[in-house]
């Protein structure tokens, strides 16, 4: 029996490759978050460049921080990571993958108003291709998020079709445009709710986010899983760094030596661009935009 998903949403998100469960985390829990995005916003004033920890906007000055990115935010603050574990962000994605998880990746981004970067059409899969494609994205919606503030958009259905090309001149670009291959982003559906909403969307979902212009922020933790019998094929930005590192990236369940094969498309990320490992800096190898660039 599915723990906290219904039939019917399950149904959607195989249908769609998407889905949004409103307000489902406390306010407990957004005051919590927004104090430690307060911290790290705090860390970032006098930085001059991005480092492991925190991804600066282009526009960044010492004296005026501009935070685009905390990453790997679950290593570096003990709230994320407990919400990593908390049954408010498994329990869904046991539903729809199954008992056995582990962590790909977390990330907070940030699209601070008025001037948030947007973040290219692109697949997750298209960075980290594995042996099956039980892979998704469970979002944490710090803030409101409506049409207004750059939320996610996703082409529906898009999880079912093609590992689009996103390479520009031979190299990875981490994007690719949609015109270029028949899509129309009319199509593409926004993912909005309100703070403390999860949003999920399939790691082959084709999906981006204009930028931030309005006088509100959007924030979204994103935590990346997979069902723990999918292993990276070889040229995936996955770290690898042995199977003992990789076992101690289960989120529940048990770990296996036996990965499971699944007939899908797939693409190998490599080349890659000689730039820091970011999905902004990536994304800059594009020579057409399909969205506007911060100023």
């Amino acid at each position: 029996m599915p723990e906290a998903l219904t039939d019917a949403q399950i149904a959607d998100y195989a249908e769609h490759g998407c889905l949004v469960l409103p307000a489902r985390l406390p306010e407990t829990w957004l005051v919590r978050l927004r104090a430690e995005i307060a911290r790290f916003e705090d860390e970032a004033r006098g930085m001059t460049a991005s480092n492991d920890r925190l991804d600066l906007e282009d526009s960044h000055t010492p004296d005026a921080p501009r935070l685009r990115r905390i990453k790997l935010p679950h290593t570096i603050s003990d709230t994320f990571r407990e919400l990593m574990f908390d049954d408010l962000i498994l329990a869904p994605a046991r539903d729809l993958i199954g008992p056995d998880l582990r962590l790909h990746t977390s990330k907070l981004n940030m699209k601070s108003a008025g001037y948030g970067a947007a973040v290219e059409w692109h697949q997750d899969y298209a960075f980290y291709p594995h042996t099956n494609d039980d892979i998704l994205a469970i979002g944490v919606l710090i803030d409101d998020m409506g049409p207004e503030n750059g939320p996610l958009q996703v082409f529906p259905g898009s999880h079912k079709g093609p590992v689009y090309d996103h390479h520009v001149d031979g190299v990875f670009a981490g994007a690719m445009l949609p015109e270029e291959h028949g899509l129309d982003v009319k199509d593409a559906v926004q993912l909005t709710g309100p703070a403390g909403s999860l949003s999920i969307h399939h790691g082959r979902a084709l999906h981006g986010s204009s930028l931030n212009a309005s006088d509100r922020s959007r924030r979204i933790l994103f935590y990346e899983m997979m069902a723990a019998d999918a292993f990276p094929i070889m040229g995936s930005m996955t770290r690898w760094d042995g199977i003992a590192d990789y076992d101690s990236r289960m989120l529940c369940g048990t770990p296996t030596l036996t990965p499971r094969l699944k007939d899908i498309p797939i693409r190998i990320p490599q080349p890659q661009p000689d730039v820091p490992i970011s999905i902004y800096e990536i994304q800059k190898g594009l020579k057409k935009r399909a969205f506007d660039v911060v100023k």
